[in-house]
């Protein structure tokens, strides 16, 4: 196990930001001062460089098993701690359907074996994500499940969905809702509007995720249960679950960096990369997520990490998959378009991105201080560099932000107190 001497960083607090140092050792932080001097300690200099609970990742898909084409284990976890990420939680909808414990502990000693980041995994609502059939959820969560969800699926059934969400909360977890209803999104590529007429191409309007929060947020209301509502795009979206939490709701919810900057003009290119399910609304809805964001409504900024080979994008925009691979980016895109415009500070975005989706699902780190954990991300927030896809770590080359620059380089990904990324 190494020992680690952080010295001369700048240290985001969930209030404050502080100069000092930290001794990392037996895999925790053994000591936060002004000052460190440690015997027999490998040294990290972080002068001019800022040092946050490593961030989590409550939404992503690592495709292992089954489409490893698009993306695996290794992989997404050479991605995710480049991103700085030190835990993530791989959604259900692999091959076979991680619906049953072979599937849990298939991903989780897959992961052990890669050993870069904390991998967890959500186990499916129904068994293979078809709406019919609750899965054995106390039987997964023994093998280490931190959620479910049949994320990629709605769960239609409003009597299966209360069920779940009842079931899960007789063994501590949340349901992670896709929220979409299937009748009025079908066939649908992108959002609904004028610039899915001028593209002529099917749209999904926002209704059909709005009519889904609402009920679940009904839902979690009647039963006093928890919901936590995935990818939230539109505004009415954002409305519902303010004035659910203003009642006391038990809802939380997330959102993706390219829901706060990107609006559906970025399909008049056709460019399949930002065909993304819930699509890429429209200006009115962005200034929504970043208001939530700002007023704590929006509780974290998610990737919802979705790569796909470059044959299933580079096709017809209405045949091309949905999806955007998202672990590299995140953290830079979040910084350049919501702190460095001074829409949130920065101890803000750490609480978004690491704080409180380590309180949502009950996990591990989240948080600097004597006897955590030491799972540590540095970051080098004054450099900037162009997104390049294709020095992306993971398989998944397809992003809408190609080209753009961003600043917020991450310098070191420390997990359990061992360096399992190191930037150029």
């Amino acid at each position: 196990m190494q020992k680690i001497l952080i010295q001369n960083g700048s240290i985001v607090f969930e209030d404050s930001i502080q100069k000092a140092d930290l001794l990392l050792e037996n895999g925790k932080i053994m000591q936060i001062d002004s000052k460190i001097i440690a015997k027999n300690a490998d040294v990290i200099d972080a002068t001019n460089k800022f040092i946050f609970p490593a961030f989590i990742d409550i939404h992503t898909h690592l495709r292992e098993p089954g489409y490893t084409r698009k993306e695996d284990i290794a992989s997404g976890s050479l991605a995710a701690v480049k991103g700085g990420f030190s835990q993530v939680c791989c959604m259900p909808n692999t091959s076979p359907v991680c619906d049953n414990p072979t599937i849990v502990y298939y991903i989780k000693n897959r992961a052990k074996e890669v050993n870069l980041c904390k991998v967890h995994p959500i186990g499916a609502v129904t068994s293979s994500l078809n709406g019919q059939k609750l899965t054995e959820v106390g039987k997964m969560k023994e093998l280490g499940v931190v959620a479910i969800s049949d994320d990629g699926r709605p769960v239609e059934n409003a009597a299966m969905m209360a069920n779940a969400m009842q079931y899960a909360a007789n063994f501590g977890l949340k349901v992670l809702s896709h929220c979409e209803d299937s009748s009025l999104a079908k066939g649908g590529s992108v959002n609904e509007g004028t610039n899915a007429t001028k593209i002529g191409v099917k749209g999904i309007p926002k209704v059909a995720e709005e009519i889904m929060i609402a009920r679940d947020i009904l839902l979690a209301e009647y039963y006093n249960l928890p919901i936590h509502i995935c990818h939230v795009s539109t505004k009415t979206g954002v409305q519902l679950i303010r004035e659910a939490k203003l009642r006391g709701v038990q809802v939380t919810c997330e959102s993706c960096p390219h829901y706060f900057i990107l609006t559906d003009d970025c399909i008049l290119s056709l460019n399949a990369n930002a065909k993304v399910n819930p699509p890429i609304r429209e200006e009115e809805d962005r200034i929504a997520i970043i208001n939530g964001i700002i007023d704590g409504t929006i509780d974290c900024i998610v990737t919802d990490h979705a790569p796909h080979h470059e044959e299933e994008k580079n096709c017809a925009f209405d045949l091309a998959a949905f999806g955007i691979s998202g672990l590299e980016t995140s953290f830079a895109l979040s910084y350049t378009h919501l702190v460095k415009t001074n829409k949130i500070s920065l101890s803000k975005l750490g609480s978004l991105m690491s704080t409180t989706p380590a309180k949502i699902l009950n996990l591990e780190g989240g948080n600097l201080g004597v006897g955590a954990v030491a799972d540590i991300t540095i970051v080098d927030l004054n450099k900037k560099f162009v997104i390049d896809s294709q020095k992306f770590l993971s398989k998944g080359k397809n992003t809408p932000f190609n080209g753009m620059e961003v600043y917020g380089v991450v310098a070191y990904t420390i997990v359990n107190g061992e360096v399992k990324y190191k930037g150029e």
